[in-house]
């Protein structure tokens, strides 16, 4: 639909995205995959400020865990954002934070 596109339109032309929580790129991410809407653009977007992000544990798993399913899911292939993930994943002592939803969202996803 063309509000999706006038979201998207708004967010891509955005400097940055520093004004967004983890939770607030999850929510977009989770929106325009469950639609079905392709917009590689805002996926881009998106990816590029979390890869940029210094420290991941700012964000919760939950927002981890439904942005790579909104990846996978919108078939947006972002090899650097995924890897970004991992690696964070691995630096980790435990996994004990992370709820069965959460990790079967992020096996899913890779």
């Amino acid at each position: 639909p063309k509000l999706f596109e006038r979201f998207e339109d708004h967010i891509v032309a955005l400097g940055n995205l520093n004004e967004y929580k983890s939770q607030e790129l999850s929510n977009i991410s989770w929106s325009y995959s469950s639609a079905k809407e392709s917009h590689p653009e805002l996926f881009k977007k998106i990816a590029n400020h979390i890869i940029a992000s210094n420290d991941l544990s700012e964000f919760k798993t939950q927002d981890l865990s439904i942005i790579s399913w909104a990846f996978a899911t919108a078939d947006e292939s972002h090899p650097r954002l995924f890897m970004k993930f991992a690696d964070y994943l691995m630096a980790l002592d435990n996994l004990n934070g992370f709820n069965p939803q959460v990790l079967s969202n992020l096996v899913w996803a890779y």
